[in-house]
């Protein structure tokens, strides 16, 4: 049985701390902004220009001037700020975000990130993506375990053009969950969905890991 992609958003909002600053990507990274715990005082940070973003709108608090970096409609804090382009850049460069949670297509066993496009689709440009993962001082990436040709998406390399190299430090799967302790040793097997079990994952996955 594998987890829903909101009890992985909720996994990964366990690892948010007081203070950080978290970048959230597009896709099922953004279900981590409903799952934040109580006690736990984090600020949002998204591509456009937003500092303190809130939860997803209910139906009845849908602004459509209010959109993140995805164009998905969010809420304000009463701390929420505006920047350009260009300062919102520049907490990203400047290594002043703490976390950025992101999708992926794939993740090498070296921590190689590709997320950004597919040879031969369109695609409308990188977006913040290879920024974030140059700037970001941690790096989790939300994903299913194997793509819709169920091949595996944690792979030895990846097939597709890199967004970053040997930036992945944590990978929530819908199987499992991967996690380094450093960016020069390999990732460890640290979590097993239920109904699934360490043979499972093995054979679902390309990629070299230890348990």
């Amino acid at each position: 049985m594998a987890w829903t992609r909101d009890e992985m958003a909720s996994l990964a909002a366990q690892d948010l701390s007081d203070g950080f600053y978290v970048n959230l990507g597009i896709g099922i990274p953004t279900l981590v902004a409903n799952y934040i715990p109580a006690d736990v005082d984090v600020t949002l940070q998204s591509e456009n220009g937003i500092l303190g973003l809130g939860p997803f709108p209910l139906d009845n608090e849908v602004d459509a001037d209010l959109i993140n970096a995805g164009k998905q409609t969010i809420t304000e804090l009463d701390r929420t700020s505006y920047t350009s382009s260009a300062d919102s850049f520049g907490m990203i460069r400047g290594g002043h975000i703490d976390l950025s949670i992101l999708g992926a297509m794939e993740v090498s066993e070296t921590g190689d990130l590709a997320n950004w496009m597919v040879p031969g689709k369109m695609v409308k440009g990188p977006g913040g993506a290879m920024d974030l993962v140059a700037g970001v001082r941690r790096i989790t990436v939300l994903m299913d375990h194997v793509d819709k040709a169920g091949v595996a998406k944690f792979r030895k390399a990846c097939t597709l053009p890199f967004t970053g190299r040997n930036v992945v430090d944590k990978i929530i799967t819908n199987f499992a969950i991967f996690e380094r302790p450093d960016r020069e040793s390999p990732f460890q097997l640290k979590k097993i969905a239920p109904g699934m079990d360490a043979e499972g994952i093995r054979k679902m996955t390309e990629a070299h890991y230890t348990e």
